[in-house]
């Protein structure tokens, strides 16, 4: 027992000085929400746990041959062992732009690409080049969890507007309107969007941008990574082809990641006015200079090379999103709306919270994914990771099977 109380008590003096020791600002980031339940899942799994988790981001499927092959030519190229240009290879560069002009209807030229190591490091670069300390950022709620994170170490304060399942998860122009103030720096649009799905209209991305344009200096920060996984004919509009005014005040970030199965590739970029583009270019050279060239070269035959592998990615994540839609929506207490981008379901599950299951009473939705973990073995990211209480996030970038079963199972825990 003394040894036990003297390792108690030194463990308590490490967390003392870890306080201490470490800046308040690096100690406020809390962990990604969705990595930890992921994880967690994953260690689960290894103990020989039958887990079933919808928990990661991340497509099941390997990335397309094509693409992989482009990468081992270069690694076997030594000119690709060397330093390149910090902010992208030419060639890469040259390949986003016209992707832009394609998928988000807006010409720019290279000067304004900077390649970055995956979607996270050019959403940091994004508000850390046009924050300063107590700037304001209008957040749509749900949200990506990196968001308040990022934007917290730029100095700035996140303005969350929420909109709910009945708002089918986009806000509208008078909440921003209500929420915006004299200290109000920048928009954070994410469409399709993580974690919801859903995927802003032609007519509602019109007024926002509109609503924009009305506020002189507010930035547009615009999350397009989903970009190119739309359902049912919806088109994800980027905010600049709709409004071409806002081009010189807007910075859209976007990557391989999700369209490619490329989530290990840490392959991303920000398009930015120049002088934006300048400075995270100044930044980036001293935080990280180039991304790996072997993932910029498979970059490049990403965006140039044969798209139909990804169009059968896209098959199978639509029938799994109907899947998951219907078989959710049989929950009594479980309301999911239809997704129309992106691989995720977002549930509101106030309807299952304040009763007790099995004599366990869930007061939030953090109880119910705990609860679910334990009782049925399935993984599901709680609200509170993306904003208020009574959601849960479940991502259908896993196989059909799985993806059925972890829902009967939730079915019968909460029948």
């Amino acid at each position: 027992m003394p040894d036990l109380r003297l390792r108690a008590l030194s463990q308590s003096i490490l967390v003392d000085m870890s306080e201490t020791r470490i800046s308040k600002r690096i100690a406020a980031i809390a962990e990604s929400a969705t990595l930890k339940v992921d994880a967690k899942a994953k260690a689960l799994k290894a103990e020989g746990k039958d887990v079933i988790s919808y928990a990661a981001g991340e497509p099941d499927f390997p990335t397309p041959a094509h693409i992989v092959e482009a990468a081992v030519v270069a690694a076997r190229d030594p000119k690709n062992h060397r330093y390149t240009p910090a902010a992208g290879l030419p060639e890469l560069k040259e390949a986003i732009v016209e992707k832009t002009k394609k998928d988000s209807g807006t010409e720019v030229s290279a000067a304004q690409v900077i390649v970055t190591n995956g979607g996270k490091q050019a959403v940091y670069q994004a508000f850390a080049v046009i924050l300063d300390p107590q700037d304001e950022v209008l957040v749509p709620a749900p949200y990506w969890t990196t968001y308040p994170e990022a934007i917290k170490l730029a100095g700035g304060k996140q303005v969350d507007v929420f909109a709910g399942s009945d708002q089918d998860y986009k806000v509208t122009v008078a909440q921003l309107e209500a929420a915006y103030t004299p200290k109000t720096k920048a928009l954070l649009m994410c469409s399709p969007s993580n974690p919801t799905g859903s995927v802003y209209t032609k007519e509602e991305l019109t007024a926002i941008g509109e609503w924009v344009a009305s506020k002189p200096n507010l930035w547009v920060v615009a999350d397009e990574i989903y970009q190119n996984l739309t359902y049912d004919g919806m088109v994800a509009h980027s905010i600049t082809e709709l409004v071409p005014e806002l081009a010189d005040r807007t910075i859209m970030v976007n990557g391989v990641a999700k369209t490619y199965a490329m989530t290990g590739w840490r392959l991303g970029w920000m398009v930015a006015p120049l002088d934006a583009a300048k400075a995270a270019g100044n930044l980036q050279s001293h935080l990280s200079s180039n991304v790996s060239n072997i993932s910029q070269r498979a970059g490049i035959a990403a965006l140039t090379g044969d798209q139909a592998p990804i169009q059968e990615m896209l098959q199978a994540f639509d029938r799994r999103r109907k899947i998951a839609v219907s078989e959710l929506n049989k929950i009594s207490g479980m309301v999911t709306p239809t997704p129309k981008g992106a691989f995720y379901v977002y549930s509101d599950v106030s309807g299952l919270l304040g009763k007790s299951w099995n004599g366990v009473t869930l007061n939030s939705s953090l109880e119910l994914c705990d609860y679910a973990l334990d009782a049925a073995e399935v993984a599901m990211v709680p609200g509170e990771a993306f904003g208020p209480s009574g959601y849960v996030r479940l991502s259908y970038a896993l196989g059909d099977a799985q993806l059925l079963e972890g829902i009967q199972r939730l079915q019968k825990l909460f029948s």
